[in-house]
């Protein structure tokens, strides 16, 4: 959410219009990514996360919908709302160019979203502006989620060997073959994050096709049992040319090249001996190994147990992206 709500008393701009829309023509979607790259160039991060920014290409994707607000024939603005949580309030991200900041369409697109939930709604603000934050404000809603980007150097990296329990072998993915298991393991150990573990094979054939996927920095852990190797956790790292196209950019600076600890999982039964540390140690060594300065990660902020790992990693916060919620 990056816009600066307009007082209420300000007449809308002639000519605005909100369109709102199952799918988007290759022209609507070039628009929006150039609006969503003037904006990110403006404020440092991209507005729309890396898997909002996935859903405007491929055709209609179930239960996401674009709102484009226009004026005249220009895109001012842009929010997106998905409704795919059977519990969960739909969830949204909006922006509004920085040319056409200060008009009241970042009041337009909430107040549009509102109506477009059933006034059932959460709101991403990535950065957590004041902009932002003053809007949900104006829009009544109420903070309830922060999710944490945490850093570290990774320039004279001493990490010891990791040290896996026993039984378990790490090997990296290979596409095609290990994508069944993958997405099981995933939805087994996020299944309490239904933002991750809700992952479909078409949003990993999404990610396979993006420029940054590598699967030499996909390592996957299999422990032998009586009915063979059994995938049992993975470490799904991830590194940003600095140019724009991920995640590290949608909640971080833009032009950083960026090591990730995009995921990583560990399924239940095989948590709490060790495993994820030693995934995540094995990631880092190869980040490091890379030549990526700084590495990256997100987690959320009562996450005590995480957050304690990875500071004792070395790692910090470098900023909080906020969500915000109606009441209801």
């Amino acid at each position: 959410m990056t816009s600066d709500a307009a007082p209420a008393a300000e007449p809308a701009p002639s000519g605005r219009r909100i369109d709102t829309l199952s799918v988007l023509t290759a022209d609507q979607t070039a628009a929006v990514l150039t609006l969503l790259d003037a904006a990110a160039r403006t404020d440092g991060q991209q507005a729309v996360s890396e898997q909002g920014r996935l859903q405007l290409r491929g055709g209609e994707r179930e239960g996401v919908r674009h709102l484009l607000l226009t004026v005249g024939d220009e895109l001012c603005g842009y929010a997106q709302l998905e409704d795919t949580d059977p519990i969960e309030a739909p969830a949204a991200e909006l922006v509004v160019h920085p040319a056409h900041r200060g008009h009241g369409h970042g009041r337009a697109l909430g107040t549009a979203l509102l109506a477009a939930s059933g006034k059932r709604l959460r709101v991403w603000a990535h950065g957590g502006h004041s902009a932002a934050r003053h809007l949900a404000q104006v829009l009544g809603l109420t903070l309830f989620r922060e999710l944490r980007q945490m850093r570290r150097p990774l320039a004279g990296l001493e990490l010891p060997e990791p040290v896996l329990p026993e039984g378990v072998r790490v090997r990296t993915f290979v596409p095609g073959q290990d994508d069944t298991a993958w997405l099981a393991v995933n939805a087994a150990a996020f299944a309490h994050h239904p933002e991750q573990g809700s992952l479909t094979q078409r949003d990993l054939d999404d990610r396979k096709a993006e420029p940054w996927f590598d699967p030499a920095g996909f390592f996957l852990a299999f422990k032998r049992t009586g009915r063979g190797d059994e995938l049992v956790g993975f470490h799904w790292t991830k590194v940003h040319s600095g140019e724009g196209e991920g995640e590290g950019e949608s909640e971080g600076e833009v032009g950083a090249r960026l090591g990730e600890v995009y995921v990583v999982g560990v399924a239940p039964g095989h948590q709490g001996g060790g495993l994820g540390r030693a995934l995540t140690t094995t990631g880092l060594r190869h980040l490091a190994a890379a030549g990526v300065p700084t590495a990256m990660l997100y987690v959320d902020a009562d996450n005590k147990a995480a957050v304690s790992v990875y500071e004792r990693l070395g790692f910090t916060t470098y900023e909080t992206d906020l969500m915000y919620r109606t009441e209801t």
